[in-house]
């Protein structure tokens, strides 16, 4: 129990390290909590710096959501520890420990996380990623829409249950971590694709 622990635990750090973060001030960009949205996220980092600096941050965020894990899954039970050190992945990279606990909205860690613990189950949702984005141009609703598919894929897919709950777990933290982006959603002026914010 204490190395499965100790596994969640490594999941937690590896997320919390800010990538967006840190390819903004290696790109010239300054602080990216103060351009845009202020999100650390790669959306951002794409209407603030562009195409190159966001699939940088989005391939790194993916990344570490791969490594934390498979930490997990290394250290911890067979069958629940990978999903959860997901789940701990994007915990870590919403609310750091590096930054005050001010982080992203967990959608490319979670990508990279479920990766390695339900790849199968990433497929549907990651269709359902891009056919929503290709209709709307809207990632925050990409996003949502993604994560609900998610839960329901790993249960018909027949995943154990950890892997289910685990799922619906990071479909909760992705939604709660979109809550100002629900309200423009409602309001009609989420920025699409492309629009620069700020």
């Amino acid at each position: 129990m204490a190395l499965t622990l100790l596994g969640l635990a490594a999941a937690y750090l590896v997320g919390a390290i800010p990538v967006g973060l840190i390819v903004a001030r290696l790109s010239g960009g300054g602080d990216l909590r103060r351009a845009g949205s202020g999100n650390i996220g790669a959306t951002n980092v794409l209407r603030t710096l562009g195409r190159g600096p966001a699939i940088a941050t989005l391939l790194g965020d993916v990344a570490k959501g791969a490594l934390a894990t498979a930490l997990a899954a290394a250290a911890g039970e067979p069958g629940w520890a990978a999903p959860t050190g997901a789940v701990a992945a994007m915990v870590g990279n919403c609310w750091p420990v590096f930054l005050r606990f001010r982080g992203g909205k967990g959608m490319a860690t979670g990508l990279g996380g479920f990766l390695v613990a339900a790849p199968v189950a990433v497929l549907p949702a990651a269709v359902a990623w891009l056919g929503v984005l290709a209709l709307f141009r809207l990632v925050s609703l990409a996003s949502l829409v993604a994560v609900v598919v998610l839960p329901a894929a790993a249960v018909l897919l027949g995943y154990p249950g950890a892997t289910a709950w685990a799922a619906l777990g990071a479909a909760a933290i992705v939604i709660v971590r979109h809550r100002q982006n629900l309200v423009r959603l409602r309001r009609g002026v989420e920025p699409r694709i492309g629009q620069r914010v700020g």
